[in-house]
C-alpha cells in the first residue's frame, strides 16, 4: 500500500446523507455516512464547497492505519495554499500519532499543488450554531449567549443515538448530526497491521458543523476553545507534538482562512472564549453556569466519550488526567467538599494513583505532561497555589510557583454575534 487515495463524497438533499469514500492502492477501502439534517432551502454551490472540506479532513480517520507521504484526490484539483493547508492537517495535526507510532514529518501525507481549484462564493445565510459537548467550555459559550438573549440552536456530533441531556438544559433548539465511521473496515486495517492513533478531530468537527450551518442556512459556528493546545509535550525534530494541534489559535485562523477562501467569505466560524486562559473559563463557569450545569457536566472523555458508550448522563471516572486536570482548575473557585462531590466525594489530590498524572500535569521531574486537551504547565500550577490557599490539601510532592495571570487576554478572532 503505496498511495492514499481521497475517492469520492455524494449528498442526497432528499435524505441529509453525506457519504465519503477512500481506499488505498492495493490496500483496505473505507466509507463513512454522515447524517445532517434538511433545514430550509441552501445555496448548492456553498454546500458542495463545504462538503469538500469535510471530505479532506474526515480522511485522516481512515489515512491514519497505513501512513504514506503519497496521496491522491480523484476529481478536484488543489492550489499550493490548499496543499499547504492539507499539509498541516495531515502532520502538524498528526503530531501525536507520529510520536506514539514512531514516525516523522517525512513519513507522513505531503500534498502537492495539481492546478486551479474553485474559490469562495458569495452566501446570504443568517443564524448561528453553537457546537456542544456538555463540558464546561461549551456551556460557558452557551450562557453568554443566553446572556445577551442571542438565538442560536446547540448541535451535537454523535457516532451514537442520544446526546447528554444537560444540553436540553440550555432551553434552545438542539440538533443531533450522526456520524457513521466505518468501524468494521478500520478493525479489519488493524488486524492486518494497520496502525491507530489520534488524529485532528476538532477540525473534522468543525467541517461537519459548517455543512449543517449552510444546510441550515446559517452563517455563523460557534465553538468553546480557550487559550490551550500551545505548548507542546514533545518534538520531533522540528515537528511539534501536541495532543489537540487543531485546538491551536494558529489552527482555527488557518480554518477560518480556508473557508474564506474555498467556500464563503460571508461564513464566521470560530471560539468565542478564546481570548481567556483555562484556569479564567473555570471561574467564569463556577461564576455564571454552575448553578445551572455544575451537577450534570463532565469533561472526562473515559467516562462519557467513548465509541459506544451511553452518555446521556454524564459523570467522571476521578481516575484519568481530565479528571486530575478539571479537579485543579476548578479547586480555587470551589469549596473543597462540593468540589469533591462531583467526583463522587474523592479527593484527587489524596489519591495516590493520581500522583505521576499530577506530576505530568505540573510539569515535575521527567514526567511527561499527558496527551489531553489540559491547561498549561504554569496555568495549573498557578491554580495548585490558589487551591492549597483555599484550603485543598496538599500533594505528596513540591510544586514551584507560578506568577501566571489568568485574566490575560490572548488573541481571538472578532465574530460578530
Amino acid at each position: 500500500m503505496t498511495q492514499f487515495i481521497f475517492d469520492t463524497y455524494s449528498f442526497d438533499a432528499n435524505t441529509g446523507e453525506a457519504v465519503f469514500r477512500y481506499y488505498f492502492d492495493q490496500g483496505p477501502s473505507f466509507t463513512e455516512t454522515i447524517q445532517f439534517t434538511i433545514g430550509r432551502g441552501f445555496n448548492t454551490a456553498v454546500l458542495d464547497r463545504a462538503l469538500s472540506l469535510a471530505f479532506l479532513l474526515i480522511g485522516t480517520s481512515y489515512y491514519k492505519t497505513f501512513p504514506t507521504p503519497n496521496v491522491r484526490i480523484i476529481g478536484q484539483n488543489i492550489d499550493t495554499w490548499q496543499a499547504e493547508f492539507l499539509n498541516k492537517v495531515y502532520q502538524e495535526g498528526l503530531g501525536q500519532f507520529a510520536y506514539e507510532n514512531g514516525l516523522k514529518r517525512a513519513d507522513l501525507a505531503q500534498f502537492v499543488a495539481s492546478g486551479e481549484t474553485r474559490t469562495a462564493v458569495p452566501y446570504d445565510g443568517k443564524g448561528i450554531i453553537s457546537l456542544q459537548s456538555g463540558g464546561k467550555d461549551s456551556l460557558l459559550v452557551a450562557t453568554l449567549l443566553n446572556e445577551r438573549a442571542i438565538d442560536f440552536s446547540s448541535l451535537y456530533i454523535s457516532s451514537g443515538q442520544q446526546y447528554p441531556a444537560v444540553i436540553d438544559r440550555i432551553g434552545q433548539p438542539v440538533q443531533m448530526i450522526r456520524r457513521h465511521i466505518d468501524k468494521e473496515a478500520l478493525r479489519q486495517a488493524t488486524r492486518g497491521g494497520g496502525k491507530n492513533g489520534h488524529v485532528p478531530v476538532t477540525f473534522i468537527v468543525m467541517a461537519i458543523a459548517l455543512v449543517q450551518a449552510v444546510l441550515d442556512d446559517k452563517n455563523t459556528i460557534l465553538t468553546a476553545i480557550g487559550h490551550e493546545g500551545e505548548e507542546p509535550h514533545v518534538y520531533i525534530d522540528d515537528l511539534a507534538v501536541t495532543h489537540q494541534w487543531s485546538k491551536t489559535w494558529s489552527a482555527e485562523q488557518l480554518f477560518a482562512e480556508y473557508v474564506m477562501r474555498y467556500v464563503s467569505p460571508n461564513i464566521q466560524i470560530g471560539s468565542p472564549l478564546r481570548q481567556y486562559s483555562e484556569l479564567r473559563i473555570a471561574e467564569l463557569f463556577t461564576e455564571k453556569s454552575w448553578d445551572t450545569y455544575g451537577r450534570y457536566f463532565s469533561s472526562c472523555n473515559v467516562a462519557n466519550y467513548r465509541q459506544g458508550v451511553d452518555n446521556t448522563e454524564l459523570t467522571w471516572c476521578g481516575a484519568c488526567p481530565k479528571c486530575a486536570n478539571s479537579y485543579l482548575l476548578f479547586a480555587p473557585f470551589l469549596p473543597v467538599n462540593e468540589l469533591q462531590e462531583i467526583f463522587g466525594g474523592k479527593d484527587l489530590f489524596a489519591d495516590g494513583a493520581l500522583v505521576d498524572t499530577f506530576k505530568g500535569l505540573l510539569g515535575i521531574g521527567d514526567a511527561i505532561k499527558p496527551f489531553e486537551c489540559i491547561g498549561e504547565v504554569d496555568e495549573l500550577r498557578a491554580a495548585y497555589q490558589m487551591a492549597r490557599a483555599c484550603g485543598h490539601m496538599s500533594l505528596p510532592f513540591d510544586v514551584p510557583l507560578s506568577a501566571f495571570d489568568r485574566n490575560h487576554e490572548y488573541p481571538s478572532q472578532v465574530i460578530q454575534l
